[in-house]
């Protein structure tokens, strides 16, 4: 099956593929499509449910999308939803080492340093017809970022039972702990269910 990924995030695409394999997971640059909707949801989850519509919509094919980003206690949960445009409020875009940057600054002083990344993930398949799961991976943050793999946060998120950052373990580990790894899987088990 083909199934296209409601992002423009290579590394995404490629853990993806990892998964959904023999499934081909395609992004809509690879197709030269220019794919950036709006996320007006208010949830993790009706923010993956409107990118995997409007791609469908635009494909007719079967659609994944996720919404991401990484809860922190002490800042009451955010950035949340908002973990891409964090900092990024006056139109200006902050790269993954700016926007960590900004994370830690806000974590000064703080003694409860406890996080997760969240992924809710949805797979669009017709009208009304769509699957949904949502996975955490939990974590402490760091006092500076550490590791060069992986993206975004994963440099100053630690994960205990890894003894190490998300940026420091090998993709199949990190397949295999991740919040999107682990939001895959089920999706992938629920695809398998349907199609026997």
């Amino acid at each position: 099956m083909k199934i296209y990924l409601a992002s423009g995030n290579r590394h995404k695409r490629d853990e993806l593929m990892r998964i959904f394999y023999p499934h081909t997971i395609v992004i809509p640059s690879d197709e030269g499509m220019t794919f950036d909707p709006e996320e007006t949801g208010v949830t993790y989850f009706e923010n993956a449910l409107i990118k995997a519509r409007s791609l469908y919509e635009i494909t007719g094919e079967a659609a994944l999308a996720d919404d991401s980003g990484i809860s922190v206690d002490a800042l009451e949960g955010r950035p949340g939803i908002h973990s891409a445009r964090f900092g990024s409020e006056n139109g200006t875009n902050l790269t993954d080492l700016q926007r960590n940057n900004l994370l830690l600054s806000h974590m000064e002083g703080k003694t409860d340093r406890t996080a997760r990344f969240v992924c809710n993930m949805v797979l669009y398949l017709g009208p009304e017809r769509f699957i949904s799961a949502q996975e955490t991976m939990e974590g402490t943050l760091m006092e500076s970022a550490q590791g060069t793999g992986g993206f975004g946060y994963d440099p100053v998120l630690y994960i205990p039972e890894a003894g190490c950052t998300v940026a420091e373990l090998s993709p199949e580990t990190k397949d295999a702990l991740s919040h999107r790894g682990k939001a895959a899987r089920k999706i992938r088990a629920m695809m398998d269910c349907l199609s026997s």
